[in-house]
């Protein structure tokens, strides 16, 4: 008998149907990142949030950036999507579709999408940086909210929600 993979776990056939980011399971998150991160149309998204680190969502639109900053954790970029620079204490690096980019706590640090096209991806941080949950359509948003990671957890929020 074969097993069943939940439905969560299972690889997309097909790229161009709009995935649900629902993979938050009691212990993780299990997801199709790379389809979540082609079909999001936010500056930014957070997925998840554990205690040590947080998985974001991030679309710059055609010549847009995240905007030099530093952090006191690290990041990671993987590039799902477009073409841009990432810029690391003041050195530009071209990445494209399919790079990484690894940014120690205490670097100054900039991704900017040179192309014609939106710039997708994801991030993880570690620790968490962002609130659980927030999403932020453009980065005049983001830049107008204060909001920090509050200690709250993707599975704390969920238990409260359910204790309502």
């Amino acid at each position: 008998m074969k097993a069943q993979v939940p439905e969560a776990t299972r690889p997309q056939e097909n790229r161009k149907s709009k995935p649900k980011p629902n993979g938050v399971i009691r212990n993780g998150y299990v997801e199709d990142i790379e389809s979540l991160a082609i079909h999001n149309q936010d500056f930014r998204r957070v997925l998840y949030t554990a205690e040590h680190c947080q998985l974001v969502l991030m679309t710059l639109p055609p010549q847009g950036e995240i905007g030099l900053e530093v952090h006191t954790l690290d990041q990671f970029f993987r590039i799902e999507e477009g073409a841009g620079e990432a810029v690391l204490e003041g050195v530009k690096t071209p990445i494209r579709a399919g790079f990484a980019v690894v940014v120690p706590a205490g670097t100054h640090h900039n991704i900017i999408n040179t192309g014609t096209v939106p710039l997708r991806l994801y991030s993880l941080y570690a620790p968490p940086n962002h609130r659980d949950g927030v999403v932020h359509h453009t980065r005049a948003d983001a830049e107008a909210d204060s909001e920090h990671f509050d200690g709250k957890t993707t599975f704390d929020s969920a238990a409260s929600s359910l204790a309502v």
